[in-house]
């Protein structure tokens, strides 16, 4: 059963006195229950709308206690129930109103093809989709999803299913190709992408392999950091070439 934390604000507010910080503050914080959250997975959050951080006046994001509370409850419903975000959305919602919302014991998972309850035969990985749950995200059918990953635009991770990322990716071409863009137009993105994720892995190596296992914890941070600040580069360098090719 879960209940709203006590003492504090709702979801988007801060209670008067209380501290907010980093997003890698965050990080830092949630690690020690769940070792594979990332930056860029909080990010997704925030992006999906289930968590409002603050915002200075420079854009930076600011995290008070409630933030951090309502994303280790999210991670706790993904990992433990394998819960889509739409579900996750409606028991915070609930949570809010300050009802109570029961959840199954973890080994049953949620199936969103039959929109009920079903045994795991293997324990959920965290932040991670099936292929039905991938379409459905995407809104696209197998066939475009198949012709995603024979152009390597798409794939499954290592222990199966798809993470966070590849869901925005699947978002994204799919939001390309309602403008006529096809996979192969996007092949040369992919690589640069890839050329990319190159240059910031030469970058953070040497921290990895640092005897300071703080130093070594930092690497990730700092690869999530680089790779936030290359897109940020990528975007401004792709709107400079349209001005001057438009003027």
């Amino acid at each position: 059963m879960l209940r709203t934390p006590t003492g504090g604000a709702g979801f988007g507010t801060a209670a008067a006195g209380d501290r907010l910080v980093s997003i890698g503050t965050v990080l830092n914080q949630l690690r020690d229950e769940f070792p594979e959250v990332t930056i860029s997975k909080i990010r997704f959050l925030e992006a999906e709308g289930l968590v409002e951080p603050r915002r200075t006046a420079s854009g930076y994001r600011k995290f008070g206690p409630q933030d951090v509370e309502r994303l280790a409850q999210i991670l706790r419903m993904q990992r433990d129930h394998y819960l889509p975000l739409k579900v996750i959305r409606e028991h915070l919602d609930a949570l809010a109103r300050g009802e109570q919302v029961t959840l199954p014991a973890p080994g049953r998972r949620w199936d969103l093809a039959e929109g009920a309850w079903e045994q795991e035969t293997e324990p959920p990985t965290a932040a991670r989709i099936g292929r039905a749950e991938l379409l459905a995200a995407a809104e696209v059918t197998e066939t475009e999803l198949v012709a995603w990953e024979s152009y390597g635009l798409v794939s499954e991770t290592e222990g199966g299913g798809y993470d966070a990322e590849t869901v925005t990716v699947a978002r994204l071409v799919a939001d390309l190709g309602r403008f006529g863009l096809e996979p192969r137009h996007l092949r040369a993105v992919k690589a640069a992408a890839d050329r990319e994720a190159g240059l910031i892995e030469q970058v953070v190596a040497p921290l990895r392999r640092h005897r300071n296992p703080q130093t070594r914890a930092h690497a990730e941070a700092t690869a999530q950091e680089l790779a936030a600040q290359s897109v940020r580069l990528h975007a401004a360098l792709v709107q400079t070439a349209l001005g001057i090719r438009l003027q």
